[in-house]
């Protein structure tokens, strides 16, 4: 195959960054990792599952287990964490899981998310603080591995804050 070299480079560095930085996800397997990597749209339960796992109750006590995804999908949905029209097999979208991962980890936000708790402007902050990188639209739908890259990129921003204090 012909792949140029920084390609590879960046693949290489895509991966080694989300072994490092998906260690805080201690709960998860190799396989359950392996099998959300390989796919090319994250469903909604599945994404709430991981990013509950992700957050481990960093703003909340979770009252019950959220391992199970049709747990997890019912309790974000039950808290408005989640689009109205989302279905818990249906693939996620971006701006519903930046509103998912903005609410489960307490982010604030500015002014317009304070005061809508909307996907659009979840989905603003998010590009703003630089957790959602790319070429992206607020509806296409989410791969596991940017589920991943987000999480990652927001558990390494609370670690820094964390260590500024």
């Amino acid at each position: 195959m012909n792949y140029p070299f920084g390609k590879i480079r960046s693949l290489i560095g895509s991966v080694l960054f989300i072994l490092i930085f998906s260690m805080p996800l201690h709960a998860q397997t190799a396989v359950r990792l392996e099998n959300l990597l390989a796919q090319q749209a994250v469903s909604w339960s599945e994404a709430a599952v991981f990013i509950f796992e992700a957050s481990e109750g960093a703003a909340y006590n979770y009252p019950i287990d959220l391992s199970n995804p049709a747990d997890a999908y019912n309790y974000a949905k039950e808290l408005k964490w989640l689009p109205e029209k989302s279905a818990p097999g249906e693939p996620a979208r971006m701006n519903g899981i930046a509103l998912l991962l903005m609410s489960s980890f307490n982010l604030k936000g500015g002014i317009m998310y304070s005061i809508t708790k909307s996907p659009h402007h979840a989905y603003r902050e998010l590009v703003y603080m630089g957790i959602i990188q790319g070429d992206t639209d607020p509806e296409m739908p989410v791969s596991g591995q940017q589920l991943l890259l987000m999480i990652s990129r927001l558990l390494s921003i609370e670690e820094n804050k964390e260590a500024a204090r």
